[in-house]
C-alpha cells in the first residue's frame, strides 16, 4: 500500500492508500463519521461509514480526539463540495499519538491565548496557508534572482558597526569588544557587488524598537540586493519586476492557501501589471496637506496614516522617491541638483500594508562618505574598511531591502505582521 501525502491525493483518486496525519475536527451524523485530517500539506475530509468499517473502528473514529495523531487507510476519492476537490473513504485507522485537552479549540480565543500558544496555533488551517504563501514568497525571491544572474552572499549576524546608525541596536558582549546584532546586512552587500557584481542576501535582521504598531517586528527578515554599475532608475525596475514576479508565484502557486485566505485573486493580479506608479516625496506632502494631513510637513518621514492614503491614491505598489536628506542613513547619494534630498525610493504596498522595500543610489564619493559619517556621530575606526570601497575602483551602485513579512502579510491579505513568522518577537514577547 502506498504512503501519500494530502497535497498529492489529486494524483490517487480511485487507489487506496495511507496517509499520516493529526484530526483537526470531527462530527458524526448517524452512521457515518466526518473526520477534519491534516499533515501539514493541506486539509481535507474522511469519511467512516460505519456498514463499511464495522463497530470497533467507527467507535474509534467517533472518539478520535483534536490533534490525535493517526495512520488512514482508504480511497481517495473527488469531492466538489470542498475547497481542496478531494476526499478519502476512510477503511482503517490506527492511533499513533493520542492527544488530549488540547488547548485551541475551534472556538474563538483571544490573540494573547492564541500568541502563548503560538508552537500550536500554527497547525491551524489559516496559519498553515500563511506559511504556505511565505514560503513560497522564499521560493520565488530565490528563482527570481539566479535568473537574473545575482550570486546570494551571506552577511555577518554580528557587525561592529550599524548600517542604519546606533540607536534601536541589539549590543552584546563579542568577547572583549562590542558587538550589535545585524539592522542589515546592505554595507556588506556593497563589498560584495564590488566583487560579484550581482548580490543578493536573504538572513535575518533585529530592531530595538519600541513599537507596537501592526506592522513592527523586533526581528524580521530582509531580501537585500546589491547591483553594481547601475543607476536608481534601473534599480527600481528591478524592484517592480521582483514584487511582481513574487505576486505571480503566489498566484500560480498557492491556490488552496488562497482559498482558505479568502484572497481576492483580481485584486493580486493587479499588481503584477508594470510599471508602477511613482510620486516624489515633494508631490506625496502636497498631496497630503490637500487632503487633511495638516500634522505633516516637509521634511516629516511618514506615518502609518500618510502611507496609506498615499497608497491608496493608486491602484498597485506606488514609489516614493527622493526623500529628505536629514531622514535617512549616512550612505545615500546625493541628489545631484538639490542639497536637501537624496536619491532614494520607498515601496508602498496597496490596501495600508505600509512600506515593503526601501533603497537607494549609494554615494561614491570617498570624502563626501567620511563627512557623513562624522555627521552622523559615527565612528571612522568602525567604518574604515567600508571606506575602503570607495578608494579601491569604486563604480555606480544601487541596491534595496525587501522586508518578507510585510509582504507576506499583504500578499496574504492579514492584518497583523505577528501572524507572518512562525515565532514572532514582538516589544513584549519572546515566548515561546
Amino acid at each position: 500500500m502506498k504512503s501519500i501525502q494530502i497535497l498529492d491525493a489529486k494524483h490517487h483518486v480511485g487507489e487506496t492508500v495511507q496517509i499520516g496525519a493529526w484530526i483537526a475536527n470531527k462530527r458524526s451524523s448517524g452512521k457515518i463519521a466526518f473526520l477534519q485530517l491534516r499533515d501539514g500539506t493541506a486539509y481535507f475530509q474522511g469519511i467512516v461509514v460505519k456498514s463499511e468499517v464495522g463497530e470497533d473502528v467507527f467507535q474509534l473514529a467517533k472518539n478520535l480526539s483534536q490533534e490525535t495523531a493517526v495512520l488512514i487507510t482508504g480511497e481517495i476519492r473527488e469531492d466538489s463540495r470542498s475547497k481542496f476537490g478531494y476526499e478519502i473513504g476512510i477503511s482503517g485507522i490506527e492511533v499513533v499519538g493520542e492527544s488530549h485537552d488540547y488547548p485551541i479549540t475551534p472556538k474563538e480565543h483571544g490573540t494573547d491565548f492564541l500568541m502563548d500558544h503560538r508552537h500550536l496555533w500554527l497547525r491551524s488551517s489559516k496559519q498553515h496557508a500563511i506559511m504556505q504563501i511565505r514560503n513560497e514568497i522564499i521560493r520565488a525571491t530565490y528563482e527570481f534572482f539566479n535568473q537574473n544572474g545575482f550570486i546570494k552572499i551571506d552577511p555577518p549576524i554580528l557587525t561592529g558597526s550599524a548600517p542604519e546608525g546606533t540607536t534601536d541596536l541589539f549590543e552584546t558582549n563579542y568577547f572583549d569588544q562590542k558587538a550589535y546584532l545585524s539592522q542589515s546586512g546592505q554595507l556588506y552587500m556593497e563589498a560584495a557587488a564590488m566583487a560579484f557584481g550581482k548580490v543578493f542576501s536573504f538572513g535575518p535582521t533585529f530592531r530595538a524598537e519600541k513599537s507596537k504598531t501592526r506592522r513592527h517586528l523586533i526581528e524580521f527578515w530582509m531580501i537585500e540586493p546589491e547591483m553594481a554599475f547601475m543607476h536608481q532608475e534601473e534599480s527600481l525596475e528591478v524592484q517592480e519586476q521582483y514584487v511582481a514576479f513574487l505576486v505571480q508565484s503566489v498566484l500560480d502557486n498557492c491556490d488552496y492557501a488562497l482559498d482558505v485566505l479568502g484572497r481576492d485573486r483580481e485584486v493580486l493580479q493587479k499588481y503584477t501589471k508594470l510599471p508602477f506608479p511613482r510620486i516624489s516625496y515633494d508631490d506625496a506632502v502636497e498631496l497630503l496637506q490637500k487632503n487633511g494631513f495638516d500634522d505633516i510637513q516637509w521634511g516629516d518621514d511618514f506615518g502609518s496614516p500618510h502611507e496609506t492614503f498615499i497608497a491608496n491614491s493608486f491602484d498597485q505598489p506606488v514609489f516614493i522617491l527622493n526623500y529628505p536628506k536629514a531622514i535617512k542613513p549616512f550612505y545615500m547619494k546625493p541628489h545631484p541638483t538639490r542639497e536637501d534630498v537624496v536619491i532614494c525610493a520607498d515601496m508602498i504596498a496597496p490596501e495600508g500594508y505600509g512600506e515593503i522595500i526601501g533603497g537607494s543610489e549609494r554615494a561614491i564619493d570617498h570624502e563626501y562618505l567620511l563627512e557623513q559619517i562624522k555627521a552622523h556621530g559615527l565612528d571612522e575606526n568602525e567604518y574604515s574598511w567600508y571606506l575602503d570601497l570607495r578608494k579601491y575602483g569604486s563604480v555606480p551602485h544601487t541596491g534595496f531591502g525587501l522586508g518578507l513579512e510585510r509582504t507576506v502579510t499583504w500578499l496574504s491579505g492579514i492584518e497583523h505582521v505577528r501572524e507572518s513568522i512562525p515565532f514572532p518577537r514582538l516589544l513584549n514577547r519572546i515566548y515561546p
